[in-house]
């Protein structure tokens, strides 16, 4: 659970991290930032390229940033778009991997959160390395 504090943390961050995004083909914006159980806030853009199946979204830019520095267990992400708009759904199952517990604050470009929940909540019947268990 997030206190308030880390709730405008993270929109702060994402905000300011929409400023770096690279998205010239579609206009659209999207800042994340992730906190980790310990802390430690990382931030991702989007990032668009001309084929546009190699664009890399910015939930999973932040994702990847803060496991290539060994983080494995998340407290939570904070989206930003122009619109409240949701994350992918290969953002909702990277983030999966990680855990169904962390929050998910989506909010606007003016900071107000539009929604909030778990990553269970966005992503129900989630598969999850369980699966890959034997039983």
């Amino acid at each position: 659970m997030l206190t308030e504090p880390e709730r405008q943390q993270l929109v702060e961050a994402a905000i300011k991290a929409q400023a770096a995004s690279y998205s010239p083909y579609s206009q659209y914006a999207v800042g994340a930032a992730l906190l980790t159980e310990d802390g430690t806030l990382y931030q991702g853009a989007n990032i668009e390229n001309a084929a546009y199946p190699v664009s890399v979204c910015a939930e999973r830019v932040a994702i990847f940033k803060a496991v290539n520095e060994g983080h494995r267990a998340f407290k939570g992400i904070a989206v930003v778009t122009r619109d409240g708009g949701s994350p992918c759904g290969s953002c909702r199952q990277v983030l999966a991997e990680f855990g169904l517990e962390p929050t998910v604050l989506i909010a606007n470009a003016a900071g107000n959160i539009v929604m909030e929940g778990s990553v269970g909540d966005i992503l129900p019947g989630a598969f999850t390395p369980a699966n890959l268990l034997d039983d």
